[in-house]
């Protein structure tokens, strides 16, 4: 997470004090994509210390906002860099900026750019202008599939953890019997693999298609079908195997489902807190209820 380039004012090409300004955050792959789409065009790049963070995270938690674009303009001593007044933000930086203050105290206007990177040169050719399309962000099928790999590698590191963890436990239940335990350790081997495959690869896969608002909703939509598709292929499972499995599958795809909350661009920020409010302790009480389930499942073996 510490993947961050020093804040500060940089040079792209050759500007002079004419070249526009554009502002973004200190995240470093925010930066290398604008620096990227600007590259053949003599500017400046005004970077905000953001805390590593990106730019539509950053204008929600605040960071990216009036204060911390005002300290920057005056620390890297714009106003004697540049002739104009004209700072080009992300649009996505709006919910933590308010232009008219930023002008009212600095002199500088806020101009919000298109919401794509790449789509800036023809801004610029526009006037400073962004068609309608340009205002628009889209969430695709590829755009969602390119988020699974970031959900699913810390979702199998946790799971891993938490499978060391249970097979130490199936190992003391077993008597020190690998092949026992082994044979103990299938509903929560089974319980965790589907929970990651359905909380971090199918429900945003299949997002726009998932009844519901709440992240947590769609993952326990699909976490259920899942768990119910894990059961049918068992041979004989008992029933608080399948309890086990039926209630702990849903609510660990539901909480792993959250996590998309902040990569899409359906969310607002006292919707996901409304949200945590409600679903975590559904979500720790199912999984919680599975635990117990499995272990009294082991206690009766």
């Amino acid at each position: 997470m510490n993947y961050r380039v020093d804040a500060g004012l940089y040079a792209i090409g050759e500007p002079t004090a004419e070249s526009p300004v554009f502002v973004t955050a200190n995240y470093k792959l925010t930066f290398d994509l604008l620096r990227r789409a600007v590259a053949s065009i003599d500017s400046w790049i005004l970077v905000l210390d953001t805390l590593g963070i990106n730019v539509w995270c950053a204008a929600g938690k605040g960071s990216f906002g009036n204060d911390e674009l005002l300290d920057r303009i005056e620390s890297s001593r714009l106003a004697d860099v540049v002739s104009h007044r004209k700072l080009v933000l992300p649009q996505l930086a709006a919910p933590g900026v308010a232009g008219h203050e930023v002008k009212a105290l600095s002199g500088f206007q806020v101009i919000y750019g298109p919401v794509s990177a790449e789509d800036i040169p023809e801004f610029l050719k526009n006037g400073f202008k962004a068609e309608e399309r340009m205002r628009t962000k889209c969430f695709g099928f590829m755009d969602r599939l390119a988020l699974v790999p970031m959900e699913v590698v810390p979702a199998v590191k946790s799971g891993l953890l938490a499978a060391a963890g249970l097979f130490v436990l199936c190992f003391l239940f077993a008597g020190f019997s690998t092949l026992k335990a082994l044979e103990y350790f299938i509903i929560p081997a089974v319980s965790i693999g589907t929970s990651i495959i359905a909380g971090a690869v199918l429900t945003p896969l299949f997002l726009p298609w998932l009844p519901g608002r709440a992240f947590s909703i769609k993952g326990f939509v699909i976490g259920l079908p899942s768990a119910f598709t894990v059961v049918s292929f068992m041979h004989n499972p008992g029933v608080l195997e399948t309890a086990v499995l039926l209630i702990s599958i849903p609510a660990v795809a539901a909480y792993l489902a959250m996590n998309f909350t902040g990569s899409s661009t359906f969310t607002s920020l006292s919707g996901v807190r409304k949200e945590m409010r409600l679903a975590l302790p559904l979500e720790i009480g199912g999984t919680g209820a599975g635990l117990l389930l499995w272990i009294i499942a082991l206690l009766g073996a």
